[in-house]
């Protein structure tokens, strides 16, 4: 068993954040296929009583697809509508996959003003455990339809975090198209090694070269080692593997998979 496996098996309530890059083509088109791979891991995962919250991206990826004549729109309207219909794109391919579970879903679209006001943050509180209780999966995402930089969250990874502390969780998994934090570049560098446990995620981006961001997401490896400070703050670990991988939550369990894994601040220093 590895780290990631010890985690994991032991946690009650696991936050899954899925990238755009993990949920779309190279197109940018909704890869259904990887979508129900995804989906049929975390019904494993909850028929080992585990209870699941998803924080999505990829709304703005299917947009994009969908209605391909605005995809180089750059203009706030265009990519604020674009995610609007992709919205409807990406719960579509939700449906559909838990559905041959019996396994309803339900979307909750937040900014960062239903987190700093303390009467939103109390009714998304109860919505989840509400939803929870019923056995209908949360999928989250940022409302980029109205955000706009006053009122926006910016990044998924961020949101999962906030999602997590707000949950309660007792794990965050960033499922992306990188299969962990390396010290550089691998695509780039033969001598690039992953890092597999981060004790001090503050201190880790002084010691690793960071890139921008995917050519569908908003966020990076930056964003990604934010958001596992921010849940460590909480005493919650984060997890980041490659959602592209086939059974790669599974596999992590087990440990025939590597990735990296965040420790919470409570965690014993070796």
């Amino acid at each position: 068993m590895s780290a990631i496996g010890d985690v994991l098996n032991n946690s009650k309530k696991v936050v899954v954040k899925i990238g755009s890059n993990v949920l779309s083509d190279d197109d940018g088109y909704v890869n259904i296929e990887s979508i129900g791979n995804i989906v049929d891991q975390l019904m494993k995962l909850i028929e080992d009583n585990k209870k699941i919250i998803i924080v999505s991206s990829g709304a703005g990826a299917c947009g994009a697809a969908t209605i391909e004549k605005w995809a180089r729109r750059k203009d706030v309207n265009y990519r604020q509508a674009l995610c609007a219909i992709g919205q409807v794109e990406l719960m579509m391919a939700y449906k559909q996959c838990f559905e041959k579970y019996g396994v309803h879903v339900a979307q909750i679209l937040l900014t960062n003003e239903d987190f700093s006001n303390p009467d939103r943050t109390l009714h998304i509180r109860n919505t989840i455990h509400t939803l929870e209780d019923e056995n209908v999966i949360p999928i989250i995402n940022e409302n980029d339809t109205v955000a706009v930089d006053e009122i926006k969250i910016g990044d998924n990874d961020t949101l999962s975090a906030l999602v997590a502390t707000l949950w309660d969780a007792d794990a965050l998994v960033m499922l992306s198209n990188i299969e962990g934090i390396f010290t550089k570049d691998p695509g780039a560098h033969s001598d690039a090694t992953m890092i597999e446990e981060v004790f001090d995620s503050e201190k880790l981006m002084d010691n690793i070269e960071i890139k921008g961001t995917s050519s569908f997401g908003t966020g990076g490896i930056a964003t990604k080692i934010t958001a596992a400070n921010m849940v460590g703050e909480y005493s919650i670990p984060a997890i980041l593997l490659h959602g592209k991988k086939k059974d790669i939550l599974l596999k992590a369990m087990s440990g025939e998979e590597k990735g990296t894994i965040f420790y919470g601040k409570q965690a014993v220093v070796k």
